[in-house]
């Protein structure tokens, strides 16, 4: 029987527009759906897991055409309330070269960000559940989604349920030290922490040494002393941290970190050069690989190598969805990164 893995938090349509265009010369929008929760409900879902994605959509048509693109990649809908005003909208603005994408927001009073406890329940979502996953997107919407939030956490650990988090710091949505304020009280349900080259940093001041983001320039010493930091704050049972080098927006270094608190290990995965189609949504489709890979009792060193190729080719991937198959990540981890046609 497939392992269940619930995920909650905000799926929005994106407005893309075509051909690397600036916003000012786009004449028409490519559109499909994404957020944070649901890439990671994709991911899980295309690796056989039992994937349910939880929110609330607008009852009306662009609402019902959410459901069936979360359906048609066979994630389970069952507990998504319906209501509200809106489904929250972001324009992307793909970057090439050295101009970086720009993403523009439009989600006030979206039907996530209005819903209340009553939406949701809780006992009955985590019934048989083995895994909960959120992100710091999700709480930063609105003080309702933060209770929500809050909610879902405590509910998940008094199921048994381990639960993840991808700190996924937003600065267009919340201040450092909001984020700081909230999401130190959710860390205290949370096993497996998720966070980037910077998370750390903007949400909990913890900063890595001898590194410098917008050069590129990462140190590991320094991400293993982050990790240590995280796991002495908030007793955590793993941190996982994505260490990207951004040569351009066309081009990144893109490897992983992961700390087991239990042995006091590190696990560093093989470092991929990527030539970028869609970087949105490659934290989320991490996360995905990750999860499926402890719910697969992987080694630790065996779940960062998996996690790091799954998203290596959502890199090559249109849209917010990972859609590959475990073969393809596993064929890639092993090292098969040729790119041969296959035939």
């Amino acid at each position: 029987m497939a392992k269940k893995v619930v995920t909650f938090g905000e799926i929005m349509l994106r407005l893309q527009t075509p051909n690397f265009q600036r916003y000012i010369q786009a004449q028409s929008f490519e559109a499909t759906f994404g957020g944070g929760e649901a890439n990671v409900a994709v991911s899980a879902a295309n690796y056989g897991l039992d994937a349910y994605f939880v929110t609330k959509l607008p009852k009306n048509p662009i609402g019902d055409a959410c459901l069936a693109e979360l359906r048609k990649h066979n994630v389970k809908t069952d507990y998504i309330a319906r209501g509200g005003e809106r489904l929250g909208i972001y324009f992307c603005e793909k970057g090439a070269s050295q101009r970086a994408s720009n993403v523009v927001y439009d989600r006030a009073h979206s039907s996530i960000a209005t819903a209340t406890s009553s939406d949701f329940d809780w006992a009955k979502i985590f019934d048989g559940a083995d895994w909960f996953h959120f992100t710091g997107i999700t709480p930063a919407i609105s003080d309702e989604a933060a209770v929500l939030s809050l909610e879902a956490c405590k509910a998940a650990k008094a199921a048994g349920v381990s639960v993840s988090c991808d700190l996924n710091f937003r600065k267009k949505l919340w201040s450092s030290e909001k984020a700081n304020k909230v999401m130190s009280e959710l860390m205290k349900y949370v096993d497996l922490a998720i966070a980037n080259e910077e998370d750390a940093e903007k949400v909990f001041g913890i900063k890595a040494k001898d590194t410098d983001v917008t050069g590129g320039e990462l140190s590991d010493e320094g991400y293993k002393d982050v990790c240590r930091q995280l796991v002495d704050r908030f007793g955590f049972k793993k941190v996982a941290i994505t260490l990207r080098e951004s040569i351009s927006a066309s081009v990144n270094n893109w490897a992983a970190l992961l700390y087991d608190a239990d042995s006091k290990e590190f696990f560093k995965s093989k470092k991929y050069n990527m030539t970028i189609i869609d970087r949105v949504g490659g934290g989320d489709s991490f996360g995905g690989g990750l999860i499926y890979a402890i719910l697969s009792d992987y080694s630790n060193q065996e779940a960062i190598e998996f996690a790091v190729a799954a998203s290596c080719l959502k890199h090559t991937i249109e849209g917010d969805f990972n859609l590959v198959s475990v073969d393809e990540v596993k064929t890639l981890a092993k090292g098969d990164g040729s790119g041969r046609v296959q035939r």
